[in-house]
């Protein structure tokens, strides 16, 4: 015989317990005693023991014992009920109220008796408080030992305390049947499922306009999530009205954008305007992103122009901000997604001390050595691939930072081209939403004016 716990323990709301299981908490009271005819200690949940005690708190004597053999049962107790216990785990515990100490037991994880035996519940009761200072009201001894499961047991009941506890577990309704307690969980679990699922639409329905998405928005990709900020209602407009006003509206967009950055005054870029507008492939230097950036930067026609950042307009914050799903993105995450401008220029390098004309998350390829300094008499190699950077900005734009239109209208051009037609007009408006900057709204009309309408008139030869 063994004896891990012999002492003075502290109880509190007249409670100790003895806990096995590292993922439980241990039952609540109903649960401990459901279907019990003993109530003092409550084994109706696996592997765990709920004790009660006469004092609500303060210090009781309390001796645990753990035996080979059934003891002889010693006449002094005053109460005494014996159950059947099977630790959950190696880690068997005697633990006190909200955790504030435990004594380890060394449990095997095999089948007990238990016996619990009390002395003085009732004075214990009456004080209901006992000091540092005070004699001890109350005593407990737990003994274990290796038994093949029977039902719990009173084999001395003596005072009112215990009497009352015996009363209040017979009363209590029987546990539920294995069966039941699998379709209880069941059900919890179909009922979690719903919920989370119904939390999901109701944050996707916010995200979307008031109303849920098609299967081609939620699959388009691209700057899908970029547009929907400014006006998710032209996402859905844009879906309904077919792929041939999907595809005008990408080419009024890619125009406005070059429009508004002075760019169709490059012949190079009205070349490609062209033949967006009459179904061609993009011609050179259209046809490569990197080639592209560095005509844009050795063109001395390029014009220098800037605007405010688009800022898309505020929303009543969302009710279920601490749902699952809704947490901000790591940089490492947030970088995997970049899209539009910063995507098209995301493998250029960034230059060490020019200041950028682009604004954060948007930056302007490096200048290029000048040809004729150089004595050569074609465009130089491109710079090397292995030092390029990229710029992420994280929160709610900043409308001060000023955005370089040219290089924000480029990828509008490029956008429009994509074969997917609601794809193609995604990426060009969402392109030419961020080249007016805060001019977005008036862009936007127009793109849904034009879905209204459908393709009548071809915007590309205006």
């Amino acid at each position: 015989m063994r004896r891990p716990v012999e002492g003075d323990v502290h109880v509190h709301y007249g409670q100790i317990y003895v806990q096995s299981d590292p993922d439980s908490y241990g039952p609540g009271l109903d649960e401990a005693f459901a279907g019990q005819s003993a109530g003092l200690c409550g084994a109706a949940t696996a592997g765990a023991l709920w004790l009660n005690t006469g004092l609500h708190t303060g210090e009781v004597g309390f001796t645990v014992e753990v035996h080979d053999h059934a003891p002889p049962l010693e006449s002094s107790w005053e109460d005494v009920v014996e159950v059947s216990f099977r630790p959950a785990s190696a880690d068997s515990a005697l633990v006190e109220w909200a955790g504030e100490d435990s004594w380890d037991l060394g449990l095997d994880e095999t089948d007990y008796r238990v016996r619990y035996c009390a002395t003085g519940m009732d004075r214990a009761r009456a004080a209901d408080t006992r000091m540092a200072e005070e004699p001890q009201l109350d005593r407990y001894l737990l003994q274990f030992w290796p038994a093949a499961p029977e039902p719990d047991r009173v084999l001395k009941e003596t005072s009112r305390t215990a009497a009352h506890w015996h009363g209040y577990a017979r009363d209590l309704p029987p546990p539920p049947t294995p069966a039941e307690r699998a379709e209880a969980e069941r059900r919890a679990r179909l009922a979690q499922e719903t919920a989370e699922r119904e939390r999901r639409l109701a944050r996707e329905r916010r995200e979307w306009g008031g109303r849920l998405p098609s299967d081609a928005l939620r699959t388009v990709g691209g700057n899908v999530s970029g547009l929907r900020d400014f006006d998710p209602g032209l996402l859905h407009a844009l879906d309904a009205a077919g792929p041939a006003a999907q595809r005008a509206v990408a080419l009024l967009a890619a125009r406005r954008a070059c429009e508004a950055a002075g760019l169709t005054a490059l012949d190079w870029v009205t070349g490609a305007l062209t033949d967006l507008a009459e179904g061609r492939p993009l011609p050179p230097p259209f046809d490569d992103d990197a080639r592209m950036w560095h005509t844009l930067a050795s063109d001395p026609s390029c014009p220098d122009r800037t605007v405010g950042r688009a800022v898309p307009p505020e929303r009543p914050p969302s009710q279920d901000s601490s749902s699952p799903g809704t947490g901000a993105l790591s940089p490492q995450e947030a970088a995997t997604l970049v899209v539009g401008p910063a995507r098209a220029v995301a493998r250029q390098p960034s230059p060490p001390s020019a200041p950028d004309p682009a604004a954060v998350g948007q930056p302007s390829p490096p200048p290029l050595p000048d040809p004729a300094a150089a004595g050569q008499s074609s465009p130089p190699p491109l710079p090397d691939p292995g030092r390029y950077g990229l710029f992420v900005g994280f929160g709610p734009p900043d409308p001060s930072l000023r955005i370089s239109q040219p290089h924000a209208a480029l990828p509008a051009v490029t956008g429009a081209a994509a074969r997917d037609p609601l794809r193609a007009a995604v990426d060009a408006v969402y392109a030419a939403v961020v080249t007016h900057g805060e001019g977005w709204p008036a862009l936007l009309a127009e793109m849904a004016s034009l879905c209204r309408e459908g393709p009548a008139r071809s915007p590309g030869r205006e």
